[in-house]
């Protein structure tokens, strides 16, 4: 099902870019929500609805995550090891935004469940990049999920997908907590 109302979570600790990549948003027209958090501890607790972003009606529960790499206290590694381990929030598209041409960030990222690793580019090659990712994500189908982001159960019984575990199932495996 797409999403026609996303929501968008920005995970980057340069203020700079921060406000860059935002305003890279809105000039290509987008006027939905946008959150922006300044490292990946800010994101786990977005995701899980803690402290400040305790209310999902201010704090939508994201359609997509744009991650940096590098950043301090928790990296855009954790990032994604976290949303790979929470089987309900591992659908959500990722995108790896980062300045990184490293082999080995790429590699990782994949390997962590990124949907995408992108190079942050210079000038007016971000509003283009921007709207290249926004649009195309606009056109994915993704799982339904409650208000909380929670998935939605399907009845799965004679179909293919009925080989796969939900995440509602008794005994399948919960995200861990968030590094402290």
């Amino acid at each position: 099902m797409k999403n026609q109302n996303p929501t968008i979570l920005v995970v980057e600790d340069n203020l700079d870019d921060q406000f860059l990549i935002e305003s890279a948003f809105r000039k290509v027209g987008v006027h939905t929500p946008i959150h922006v958090v300044g490292d990946g501890l800010e994101a786990i607790a977005y995701m899980l609805g803690e402290g400040k972003y305790a209310d999902r009606k201010t704090f939508c529960y994201p359609t997509f995550v744009m991650t940096d790499l590098k950043m301090p206290r928790a990296d855009g590694f954790d990032v994604l090891s976290f949303l790979k381990r929470n089987p309900e929030w591992a659908i959500i598209p990722t995108i790896v935004f980062s300045s990184s041409a490293d082999l080995d960030d790429i590699k990782k990222s994949y390997m962590l469940g990124a949907s995408s690793y992108h190079r942050k580019p210079s000038g007016d090659g971000l509003s283009l990049q921007i709207k290249v990712l926004y649009d195309y994500w606009l056109t994915c189908e993704v799982p339904e999920v409650d208000s909380t982001g929670k998935q939605i159960h399907t009845d799965s019984a004679g179909k293919l997908g009925e080989r796969f575990e939900q995440a509602d199932r008794p005994g399948f495996p919960s995200a861990d907590r968030p590094l402290r």
